[in-house]
């Protein structure tokens, strides 16, 4: 009784906000508790979420143990009703929020698309049952609060999508993999399923042979199991019902090497599952909305993969 409150309470303040024009273009950022009760959940008094903040902005975090939705909605008044749920990246270790988040659903709005930064939980043993699992609730509780809220969100419940780069896209290929597992009981009845996926960089496999390092430890511990690295594998889980991905990659990428996006891409390929992948002759690894060289075109490609696919 006491969730059904407070889901209730909190779909009365979501309609408060959107009525009283909060989310107009003078407040393009809110941000709300994804959970009225986190799964799982292991109460460490001493476990602090550390923040960077530079002018007043969020830059990065580390040690995130209450995961939260920054809502961007664009300004137009007629938008075309697609969202994305954003995933930054940081190994598994930390969250790139602003150069992967923040700046992203700002370029997203001005496209007439709504996006959601999602500040997911960093798997740690100290604060969750099961470390594996809780990046994933979060993914899962994400796509189902945007689609059960679309019709106050102005979004079509059809149309929403999951961004993620570097382990953010690890999370975004895991969510477009495992959307179906069972990991925790939510309260909503809809689906969270992605309709579509983008995947910047991403980690894609848990392999040691191709693996980020640093992302596989965080989130699978020291000594994993074959079996845990092949159920994180997400190339190895993909299936004719895995949504529509646009990935990229750079062919210099050393971190996070490109044989992740092409081994994901050759996955959906195989499953009759439409793929577009751009690999980049430079750009190295966390280069967000482009930098230098043929990588900092990649926004132009998307946007025309967005328009193709009906999403923009």
């Amino acid at each position: 009784m006491k969730n059904k409150t407070t889901q209730l309470l909190r779909g009365i303040t979501l309609g408060f906000l959107l009525l009283s024009g909060i989310f107009s273009s003078s407040a393009q950022n809110q941000v709300i508790p994804l959970w009225n009760k986190i799964p799982d959940e292991i109460k460490a008094a001493d476990y602090k979420e550390k923040e960077s903040i530079t002018d007043g902005k969020l830059q990065s975090t580390t040690q995130v143990s209450i995961p939260t939705l920054s809502i961007f909605l664009p300004k137009d008044a007629k938008p075309n009703q697609t969202a994305v749920i954003i995933c930054p990246g940081g190994g598994y270790m930390h969250l790139a929020f602003d150069k992967e988040g923040t700046k992203v659903a700002e370029w997203f709005n001005s496209l007439g698309i709504a996006a959601f930064v999602l500040k997911y939980r960093l798997p740690n043993d100290l604060i969750m049952k099961n470390k594996n699992v809780g990046p994933l609730q979060d993914a899962q509780e994400a796509v189902r609060y945007v689609r059960q809220n679309a019709a106050k969100l102005n979004i079509d419940p059809n149309k929403i999508g999951i961004l993620g780069f570097s382990a953010g896209g690890h999370l975004a290929s895991t969510l477009s993999t495992h959307y179906d597992d069972k990991v925790y009981e939510s309260t909503y009845k809809v689906s969270a399923r992605p309709d579509f996926s983008l995947l910047m960089y991403p980690v894609i496999s848990m392999e040691k042979q191709i693996t980020h390092k640093g992302s596989q430890t965080n989130l699978l511990g020291n000594n994993p199991s074959q079996d845990l690295i092949d159920s994180y594998s997400n190339e190895k889980k993909v299936t004719s019902q895995t949504p529509p991905a646009f990935l990229i990659h750079a062919t210099d990428d050393t971190v996070v090497i490109p044989e992740n996006s092409i081994n994901y891409y050759l996955a959906l390929k195989k499953n009759g599952v439409k793929a577009e992948l751009h690999l980049y002759e430079k750009g190295g690894h966390g280069f967000g909305l482009g930098v230098n060289d043929t990588s900092k075109f990649w926004t132009r490609d998307c946007v025309e993969w967005l328009k193709a696919n009906g999403y923009n």
